[in-house]
């Protein structure tokens, strides 16, 4: 495991290879595989919000609502969540966006207006990043873990390079 702390903002924090081969190959395997349930979102940041350029992306829900989601949850728990430093979960989503052969960021957002703390995993390497205030931009890849204050502002970026980007999004305290 290697961390990294960001060189020019010190809210965030990179920890590579941040799960043991076993368990990474557990999750990438089933959040690759076709038994994951995807669910259109044609807006990636805000509801509302579907830009002109018709990008779009997929989620599964986890956790919300101080309650599994999904009946996948254990897998994400057992090989995941269990390996972090977390008192409660908000939420716990996972994240595909497909390769529509045009690079673009999504917006910055917040995902909640109340102090928590927010981590991004990657299971994939691609040429999608994750972008955090004052112009940061944190590579995807596979086996990272990105811990940051998602009350800040962030952002998404799709990837050209490989069918998808997939990742899972946890809000927590």
């Amino acid at each position: 495991m290697r961390i990294t702390k960001g060189a020019t903002d010190t809210s965030h924090k990179i920890i590579d290879d941040f799960l043991p081969e076993e368990n990474f190959k557990i999750i990438r395997e089933f959040m690759m595989s076709r038994h994951i349930e995807w669910f259109y979102n044609p807006d990636v940041n805000y509801e509302g919000q579907i830009s002109d350029d018709n990008l779009f992306y997929m989620t599964h829900l986890f956790y919300y609502d101080y309650t599994p989601q999904s009946h996948h949850f254990k897998i994400v728990f057992d090989n995941l969540l269990k390996f972090m430093d977390i008192k409660s979960l908000i939420r716990v989503k996972g994240n595909l966006y497909p390769n529509q052969n045009v690079k673009k960021e999504n917006g910055m957002h917040t995902d909640f207006n109340w102090p928590h703390k927010g981590a991004i995993f990657y299971i994939n390497s691609n040429n999608g990043r994750t972008l955090l205030r004052n112009n940061v931009k944190i590579d995807s890849v596979a086996n990272r873990l990105l811990l940051f204050n998602s009350q800040l502002e962030h952002d998404s970026e799709n990837c050209t390079d490989e069918k998808v980007r997939v990742n899972i999004n946890i809000n927590y305290f």
